[in-house]
């Protein structure tokens, strides 16, 4: 057993993984991107690439630690959040991919310019996605770096730039291709040490899998105060979770850009569908292990070696059995995996701004950039923003400003999920204008703060937001658009009223 905690060892597979992607990185980068090929990719990516890039984007070093923490110091109650995706697929593949493939749009912001005909909701949106993604950035920088510095003794300072850098030089060098292809060697990586630390768990435990699913029968699994369902539906339920968590996620795949980047990469429906069906499997799939990870690190720690990690938080355990209980060398494999978990993260979000910045603004101010300019342009912002992100990190490690930007992130994630809103209203109204869009988000947006930040947090459980800022989007926005509307419909192609239409006719689909 390794008790000596980071050995050099691991730290050697740790350095070896980081430039194994980094050389990943620059091989896939090595013809170069031009113009919509450095946004979009160049047909060549295989779909299940992209899928494992999609389910390693939204799987956050935050999310690898907490999940396994929340089963550790509680139930299995958030685990329903991830059922949410057999809500948000199948509406996203019915609804939602049709209409973006058959627009052939270049971001997420692209559609509501061409739904709603106003170029300024497109570059409000951008500009909220954006700020948003700076903040989540430097948080994603910071707390993997903060975790390993305490474990390795390496300088916080050093793996924060280690980490900025080597994401910014092939999400620079390669654009989308770049990124998707090392996003699947940081996913497959993440899959298997997950996988490995699940097996030299149960093989610690006493009666390994037989005892965890004894205390998940007792009431680990779900606690006697925990409901199924809750007839006030904005109180917390097993229910409202999953259709919340369903609503949340599938407004995360109609607006936010590091997500729908991946389904601008092809036009072929087949493709994106079955892009869908993997991620949702593998997020399902790996968030199950995550969860029976903390139910084995409380029977291992709290019920057969009781007292031992007493000062330990919750959301640490995790990174604490590693160093502390696994195999010299598969340690340095599973903390590479966090460092993937994080540097996915960043590369897309590096990449998605990047992208947004250039098509969603630039693109508005300045008319008819070349290819090459645009790829300048580009990569230059990719440069900028990671470097950003790479010092707002730093002062982040050194100062206690990490409370205020996880607020700043809770609200402007908050914001940026009221876009869905918008998204839907688009959808699902042809009389839907911009006017009912803007009143949309403006309502919806006052409507939301008050909820979170006036009202009492027990009044409405945060599951509840999607629920609630959806459907405000939807009656405010199509009020207001019943109000100045004109006989204008929605332009061809851009509601789920056309979608039977663009099924029918697949000959765009053959010409890409």
């Amino acid at each position: 057993m390794n008790k000596t905690g980071f050995t050099s060892i691991d730290l050697i597979i740790l350095i070896a993984y980081l430039a194994i992607v980094l050389l990943a990185g620059l091989y896939f980068s090595k013809k170069e991107m031009k113009g919509k090929e450095f946004f979009k990719g160049d047909g060549s990516v295989p779909w299940y690439v992209t899928s494992v890039s999609l389910f390693a984007t939204m799987l956050s070093p935050i999310s690898f630690l907490g999940l396994a923490g929340n089963s550790y110091a509680g139930s299995w109650i958030l685990w329903f959040a991830q059922l949410g995706m057999l809500i948000a697929i199948p509406l996203a593949i019915k609804f939602v991919l049709p209409i973006f493939a058959r627009m052939d749009i270049d971001t997420a912001y692209d559609y509501l310019e061409r739904r709603f005909e106003t170029k300024s909701l497109r570059v409000i949106s951008a500009v909220l996605f954006i700020v948003y993604q700076l903040g989540r950035m430097s948080i994603i920088m910071y707390l993997p770096s903060f975790g390993l510095a305490a474990l390795t003794g390496i300088d916080i300072n050093i793996l924060i730039i280690l980490m900025g850098v080597i994401a910014i030089i092939y999400s620079y060098t390669g654009g989308i291709k770049s990124v998707l292809w090392t996003d699947f060697i940081q996913g497959v990586v993440l899959i298997g040490g997950v996988v490995i630390a699940l097996f030299v768990l149960l093989r610690d435990i006493n009666g390994g899998l037989e005892t965890i699913m004894h205390h998940l029968a007792h009431g680990k699994f779900l606690s006697p105060t925990e409901k199924l369902f809750d007839p006030n539906i904005l109180a917390s339920s097993v229910f409202l979770i999953v259709v919340g968590s369903g609503l949340t996620i599938f407004s995360s795949y109609a607006s936010s850009q590091d997500l729908v980047q991946r389904f601008t990469t092809t036009q072929n429906i087949k493709k994106l569908n079955k892009m869908m069906f993997t991620n949702g499997a593998l997020s399902l799939g790996v968030a199950t292990v995550f969860y029976l990870i903390g139910t084995g690190l409380y029977v291992f720690y709290k019920v057969q070696h009781s007292g031992s990690v007493d000062a330990i938080a919750q959301d640490q355990i995790f990174m604490y059995f590693i160093a502390y209980q696994l195999p010299v060398g598969i340690t340095g494999i599973i903390l590479a995996a966090i460092y993937a978990a994080a540097q996915s993260t960043i590369s897309t979000g590096l990449n998605s701004v990047a992208t947004s910045w250039t098509l969603d603004i630039q693109e508005v101010f300045s008319k008819n950039m070349s290819d090459k300019h645009r790829t300048r342009f580009a990569q230059m912002v990719s440069l900028l923003v990671g470097i950003f992100s790479i010092v707002v990190s730093i002062i982040m490690a050194h100062s206690d400003i990490k409370s205020a930007y996880e607020w700043f992130n809770g609200f402007m994630g908050l914001v940026l999920g009221l876009l869905g809103g918008v998204f839907v209203l688009g959808f699902v109204s042809k009389k839907a204008n911009k006017y009912g869009a803007y009143a949309a988000l403006i309502v919806s947006t006052i409507v939301m703060v008050c909820i979170k930040y006036i009202l009492p947090p027990e009044a409405v459980n945060y599951w509840a937001y999607s629920l609630i800022s959806i459907t405000v989007s939807l009656v405010s926005g199509y009020i207001v658009s019943l109000l100045t509307g004109n006989k204008a419909v929605a332009p061809k192609y851009t509601t789920i009223y056309d979608i039977s239409e663009i099924l029918a006719d697949s000959s765009w689909e053959q010409r890409h």
